[in-house]
C-alpha cells in the first residue's frame, strides 16, 4: 500500500490552491519530459532493439513508487514501473541520497516482464529533499543463458532464462559501481551493447531529473507535487466515470495460445469472466490453466497493466496514463496458474499469454461497448539470430520484432504490417538490419488475403525472408501459428503465422511457433510469414467499391473477391472495376 506522508498530506490540503490553467499547464510539461526522456534514449541506444524497434519505455514517478507521467511506448510498463521500484524502496528505502541508481530485471522480485527488460530507477532529489523518482525499462540484446538473446523457448525454470539482478545499486553519488558493470559485461555475449545501453538509460533519467528540478523551480515545490497526486485522482475519475455510463453486467471469454514451447500439443487456456456495475469493474482470470512448464507464464503487474491498456481502447486514448488507472480494475488471478505462477516458473516468451488476456478481455468488454469491438490480431513474434563476426571475432546478437494485421474494428479495416497490442514496437528498417549484421533481406511484403475477410478487413501480416552470412544460432517467440487470430460479428479469422527454414528446398522444414538454438549455416535461408488480423462484420456487407480497391491495390486476390466477398471484378484499361449486377446476383446467393 503506498505511504502517505505528513507533506503529502499538507499538499492534498492545499490542491485547491493550483489554478486550472497552472495544472494543465505541469500536467503537459510532465508529459514533454517523459517524451524527451525518450527521445534521449532512443537516440543514445547502443542496440537496434532501442535505437530502432524503440522497445523501451520512460517514466517519472512519485515517491511512494507510483506513476504520475508515462507517455506509452509499451503498455505493459505501468505495471511494471511501480513493481520494480517498490522493490527499490522495500530495499534500500532508509538509504536513498542524491546521485543514486539503481538496477532491477527480476520478475518475481519485481515488475520486469522478463529478465532482458532491465529498469534503471534513480531518486530525484531538490534541495536533498526526495520528491520522486525518474524511471525507464528498456530490452538488452543479450544476458546470458543457453542461447543468443536471452529468451530460452525450453526453459523450464527462469534459472535459464540469462542473469537476474534483484533491486541494486548502480550508482552512489552519481558515480558508477565497476563492479556491476563488470558483473553484467561477463554475462552477456553482447556486452557493449549491454552496458551503453544501460549508460544511455542512466542518462535517460538524469535528464528527467534535471527537468523536474526546473518544473520546480519555475512552479514551485508544493504546486508541482500537488499536481502529481491530482493527476491520478483525475485519471482515475476520468476512467470510473467511462465505465459508469456503460451498462451492467456479467460476460466471459476466452483465448488460447498456441502452446508454452515445450507442450507443443498443448494449447494454453486464458479465461475470462467480466463483472461491471456502477462505475466498478473487475476482471476473474482464476478459471484460467495452470502455470506451464514452458515459459508461457506472466506475473500479475502484467495482467493489471494490460487490462489498463484494455479499458483505455474502449475509451479516450489521449487520458493521462499514471497509476491511477491501476486503482480502477479489481483483478482477480489464481496462484499457481499461468497469469500468477509460483516461483520460479520461467517466463521469458510471455507476449503471446499478454496478448490471450488483452484479446478475452476485449471480447468481454465488446457486450459493453460494441462500437468498440475488434477481431483479434497478429500478436507479437521476435526472431533472434546469434553468433559472432568473422571480422571483428566479437558476439553479435541480432534481435528484431516484426508484426503483422491488426483486427478489424467496428467503424474501419485493421492496419496492416504493424504491431499491435502491448507489442507496440518498430520494426527494424532493412537497410539498418544489412548494414550492422551478416544478413540479407531476400523479401519484406505485405501478403495477399491474410487479413480475414470481413465488412471490415482484418490487417495483413507480412513475409520476411532472410539469407544468413555465417554459422549462427537461430530463435523465435511467436504465436497464432496454430491457433488463428479471431474474427467476429461473422468475420473470417486472419491467416496464421508460418516459419520456414530453407524454403524449396529438399531439407524444408516448418518449426514451431516458439523454437530455440536452431543451427544456421553461411547461405542458409529462412522465411517468416506473420499472421494477419481477423475481420469484423460478415464479408458480404463489405462495400464492393472497396474490394475492388482492395484488389486493385494487391490486399485482395480476384478469387477471394469473388469466393470470400461475393463480388464480381471486370478488368477495363488495366485497373479492376466492380460489375455491378454480377456482384448483386452474387449476393443473393447464399
Amino acid at each position: 500500500m503506498a505511504r502517505t506522508s505528513a507533506s503529502g498530506k499538507r499538499r492534498k490540503q492545499r490542491a485547491a490552491a493550483v489554478d486550472p490553467v497552472t495544472f494543465q499547464v505541469i500536467k503537459e510539461s510532465l508529459v514533454g519530459i517523459v517524451r524527451e526522456m525518450q527521445n534521449c534514449l532512443f537516440r543514445t541506444g547502443f542496440s537496434t532493439i532501442i535505437r530502432e524497434s524503440q522497445d523501451a519505455s520512460c517514466a517519472l514517478l512519485n515517491t511512494a513508487g507510483e506513476v504520475v507521467a508515462q507517455h506509452v511506448v509499451l503498455p505493459l510498463h505501468i505495471g511494471a514501473f511501480p513493481a520494480c521500484t517498490a522493490a527499490v524502496l522495500r530495499d534500500y528505502g532508509d538509504d536513498l541520497a542524491p546521485g543514486d541508481a539503481f538496477l532491477i530485471n527480476h520478475t518475481y522480485e519485481g515488475g520486469s516482464p522478463h529478465a532482458p527488460d532491465m529498469a534503471v530507477i534513480t531518486p530525484i532529489f531538490i534541495s536533498r529533499r526526495h520528491v520522486g523518482f525518474a524511471a525507464d525499462i528498456a530490452h538488452k540484446p543479450d544476458i546470458g543463458g543457453p542461447v543468443p538473446g536471452s529468451c530460452f523457448a525450453l526453459a523450464k525454470e527462469i534459472f535459464a532464462e540469462g542473469l537476474h539482478l534483484p533491486a541494486i545499486r548502480y550508482q552512489r553519488d552519481f558515480q558508477t559501481i565497476r563492479d556491476v558493470e563488470r558483473i553484467l559485461a561477463a554475462n552477456s555475449r553482447t556486452p557493449e551493447m549491454v552496458l551503453g545501453d544501460l549508460r544511455g538509460q542512466l542518462g535517460a533519467n538524469r535528464l528527467g531529473e534535471r527537468r523536474i528540478g526546473e518544473l520546480i523551480a519555475k512552479y514551485g515545490e508544493d504546486q508541482v507535487l500537488v499536481c502529481f497526486d491530482e493527476l491520478m485522482r483525475m485519471s482515475e475519475g476520468i476512467m470510473r466515470q467511462a465505465i459508469a455510463q456503460w451498462r451492467d453486467g456479467r460476460f466471459e471469454a476466452e483465448r488460447f495460445v498456441d502452446n508454452d514451447g515445450i507442450d507443443l500439443d498443448k494449447p494454453i487456456h486464458i479465461h475470462v469472466v467480466l463483472e461491471k456495475k456502477g462505475d466498478k469493474i473487475s476482471f476473474d482470470f482464476t478459471k484460467s490453466n495452470d502455470q506451464t512448464r514452458g515459459p508461457a507464464n506472466i506475473r500479475p503487474p502484467l495482467v493489471q497493466a494490460a487490462m489498463v491498456y484494455t479499458l483505455i481502447t474502449q475509451m479516450d486514448p489521449t487520458m493521462p496514463i499514471n497509476s491511477g488507472l491501476l486503482r480502477v480494475a479489481d483483478i482477480k488471478l489464481r496462484a499457481g496458474s499461468v497469469l500468477d505462477p509460483h516461483f520460479p516458473a520461467p517466463v521469458n516468451t510471455y507476449m503471446p499469454t499478454v496478448t490471450a488476456v488483452t484479446e478475452a478481455a476485449v471480447e468481454a468488454i465488446s457486450h459493453l461497448v460494441p462500437a468498440r469491438a475488434r477481431g483479434d490480431g497478429c500478436g507479437s513474434r521476435s526472431i533472434v539470430i546469434g553468433g559472432r563476426s568473422t571480422r571483428s571475432g566479437k558476439g553479435y546478437v541480432q534481435y528484431e520484432i516484426v508484426g503483422g494485421g491488426t483486427g478489424g474494428r467496428a467503424m474501419m479495416d485493421g492496419v496492416s504490417g504493424g504491431c499491435s497490442h502491448q507489442s507496440n514496437a518498430r520494426i527494424a528498417p532493412v537497410e539498418i538490419i544489412e548494414s550492422e549484421f551478416p544478413t540479407r533481406v531476400r523479401r519484406f511484403e505485405l501478403i495477399a488475403d491474410s487479413g480475414g475477410a470481413g465488412q471490415f478487413r482484418g490487417g495483413l501480416g507480412v513475409v520476411r525472408e532472410y539469407q544468413n552470412l555465417g554459422e549462427a544460432q537461430f530463435s523465435i517467440r511467436s504465436n497464432k501459428h496454430f491457433i488463428a487470430p479471431k474474427g467476429v460479428a461473422g468475420a473470417a479469422p486472419g491467416r496464421r503465422g508460418r516459419l520456414t527454414m530453407h524454403p524449396g528446398e529438399a531439407r524444408e522444414v516448418v518449426l514451431p511457433a516458439r523454437y530455440s538454438d536452431y543451427p544456421l549455416a553461411d547461405g542458409d535461408i529462412f522465411r517468416l510469414e506473420t499472421p494477419g488480423g481477423g475481420g469484423f462484420g460478415a464479408p458480404q456487407n463489405r462495400d464492393p467499391e472497396r474490394v475492388c480497391v482492395d484488389v486493385n491495390e494487391g490486399y485482395v486476390t480476384l478469387k477471394a473477391a469473388r469466393e470470400a466477398y461475393r463480388v464480381a471484378l471486370r478488368k477495363s484499361k488495366g485497373v479492376y472495376l466492380v460489375d455491378q449486377a454480377k456482384t448483386k446476383a452474387l449476393r443473393r446467393r447464399r
